[in-house]
């Protein structure tokens, strides 16, 4: 044990400081407080060479105590730690980044006049200094979204699982816009599981590292992951919330077809994949413009309702405009048929609301069938959902069809 005999602090002073106290308050050389500052360093297990973080170590924040019990990842703005509020039961995710990282906490301060639980956003518990990195305490969560579709080797989810989670990413930004703030990095890794044993497929939106309030968004400003960014980031226009709905969307479709629908190596090749599959398009031998989306065959309506499809499709349109002034609001999402047309159900433990299952289930689909919709091309899988064939059948949505094939098709059992 060191002496503190000689320290210049006046006043009574302790000769010896037991290992606890050294481990849990005196972090790193006493910076926390001058008024125990000595002479000599004592090489607690929060003093190494390198000043980085590690398993083990103490962190004195300004609500408590936390010892880092294991790192859960990593990425290019620090890392994020599992840690146990010391006294307590009390478990924690901490994020560690190097520098300030002032602008997130301000903005997490910003959320903190909304109700978290009530709008799907990540709670900020406490924020600290360690050392030369900003330590930003947050409520502990499942997994993300990223890691559950790679855990289930990208199988789609269906439409009533995405129902849910589409509800409560919508009612986030709705809890965005109203303080005036885009996210500007919604992704599959930013939604966040809140615990998929007890409460399936509750979610939360993580991560406000990159985001900023709507008067500060620049012109040609670039942001937003490029698999995930709108096309009006990629074109250099005016940018606002809406930048969020068009991100929000392509994680939806993600979500229904198991896969990313564009390429991602270059700028130029998601801007042609842009056009080539959310903008209109003319059908051969006919002057309709029509809107295609394209799903894998592994995706069957065995078990849900045609309809409750055509409206999540129609939602995914309406998210995915290119022109960003006729994309849907957060207020108009939550009205959409998609959503109303169903029973709802309050969430356990927020004031969400939660599609209940829908009553009945669809016949598989073995014609194209006209039925009067949006204009809108989608396909879905072959007949028989528990063969896996390389045929796709396709729905004509909204389209002027008379060909003797859509004519003479059986009717579907919505």
């Amino acid at each position: 044990m060191e002496d503190y005999s000689t320290s210049p602090v006046s006043g009574p002073r302790p000769k010896y400081v037991s290992p606890l106290f050294a481990n849990e308050i005196l972090v790193w050389y006493f910076d926390i407080t001058t008024r125990y500052r000595p002479r000599k360093i004592i090489m607690s297990d929060n003093l190494v060479l390198d000043g980085e973080v590690r398993e083990g170590f103490i962190l004195l924040g300004k609500k408590g105590v936390y010892k880092v019990e294991k790192f859960l990842g990593e990425g290019s703005f620090g890392r994020v730690a599992k840690c146990k509020k010391l006294g307590t039961d009390k478990v924690v995710a901490i994020k560690i980044v190097s520098g300030s990282a002032q602008t997130e906490i301000n903005l997490l301060k910003e959320l903190s006049k909304i109700d978290g639980d009530k709008h799907n956003l990540v709670k900020m518990v406490d924020c600290f200094r360690y050392k030369s990195y900003t330590c930003i305490a947050m409520e502990l969560l499942d997994q993300s979204l990223y890691d559950f579709m790679r855990e289930r080797y990208n199988q789609p989810l269906t439409v009533e699982e995405i129902k849910t989670i589409a509800w409560q990413m919508i009612v986030a930004l709705k809890g965005l816009e109203s303080i005036n703030l885009v996210h500007c990095d919604i992704k599959l890794d930013n939604i966040m599981l809140v615990d998929q044993v007890s409460e399936p497929f509750r979610v939360k939106l993580i991560d406000f590292g990159v985001s900023d309030k709507i008067t500060n968004m620049r012109t040609g400003c670039l942001m937003q992951n490029m698999v995930y960014r709108a096309p009006e980031v990629h074109l250099g226009l005016p940018l606002d919330q809406r930048v969020d709905m068009w991100s929000l969307g392509y994680v939806l479709c993600v979500l229904y077809t198991g896969t990313f629908i564009h390429g991602w190596d270059s700028e130029y090749d998601i801007i042609r994949a842009m056009v080539n599959i959310f903008f209109t398009k003319t059908e051969e031998n006919s002057g309709k413009k029509l809107w295609k989306l394209d799903t894998p065959l592994q995706q069957s309506l065995k078990t849900e309702k045609l309809r409750e499809v055509e409206q999540f499709v129609d939602l995914l349109k309406r998210m995915l405009m290119m022109d960003p002034s006729k994309r849907i609001s957060p207020s108009e999402a939550l009205r959409h048929p998609f959503f109303t047309l169903g029973r709802m159900q309050p969430t356990a433990g927020s004031n969400n609301t939660k599609p209940a299952a829908v009553e009945g289930s669809a016949v598989p689909l073995q014609r194209a069938e006209c039925l009067h919709m949006e204009q809108l091309w989608f396909y879905c899988a072959a007949a028989d959902p528990h063969k896996h064939s390389e045929q796709h059948d396709s729905i004509c949505i909204g389209c002027s069809c008379s060909s003797p094939a859509a004519a003479g098709a059986e009717n579907l059992q919505v």
